[in-house]
């Protein structure tokens, strides 16, 4: 049995931060539970996420790995310091127009792209919710915890011997 390799690992963060948009989709339509710009803006990063592990999965490449083990680290700790501040200080404010999340997501223009992903629908205090007797922000926090783990423990991996894409 082998351990699990790096670029399995980056496909897994990838893997990972795609499921996690599709959590939060399916709880916003089929359970009614309507994200705030802090929300929406986690979502961004999950996706970013997704993204710029798919370099160090796809690619045998030492760049490739370190270009994705850093990205995904930087914005693992973004996603944390989101889903903190949306816990312990916006989920007491009563509104969440111009915060830094709701300006990035404008800036980005994906609320009116896909409204249906990107757009908020309720204020942090509305949005503040919980499942299993967590707040929702803490299963995003964890799981921004879990990819950087995943990023790490795919920095620390040899390298496979030979071949472009093995």
């Amino acid at each position: 049995m082998t351990a699990l390799s790096a670029r399995t690992a980056l496909g897994g963060v990838s893997a990972l931060a795609v499921a996690a948009v599709v959590v939060a989709l399916f709880t916003q339509h089929q359970w009614g539970m309507l994200p705030c710009p802090w929300c929406v803006l986690q979502r961004l990063i999950f996706v970013v996420i997704g993204l710029a592990a798919l370099p160090g999965a796809l690619l045998n490449a030492p760049a490739a790995k370190w270009l994705s083990v850093i990205s995904v680290l930087t914005l693992a700790a973004s996603g944390i310091a989101a889903a903190l501040w949306q816990h312990f200080v916006a989920a007491s404010s009563a509104s969440c127009n111009l915060t830094l999340a709701d300006r990035i997501m404008n800036a980005t223009g994906l609320s009116e792209l896909w409204p249906q992903v990107f757009a908020p629908y309720a204020s942090c205090a509305d949005a503040a919710v919980s499942l299993a007797g967590l707040p929702y922000e803490f299963f995003s926090l964890a799981l921004f915890a879990i990819l950087g783990l995943l990023a790490v423990w795919a920095a620390v991996q040899r390298p496979p011997r030979s071949g472009f894409f093995r």
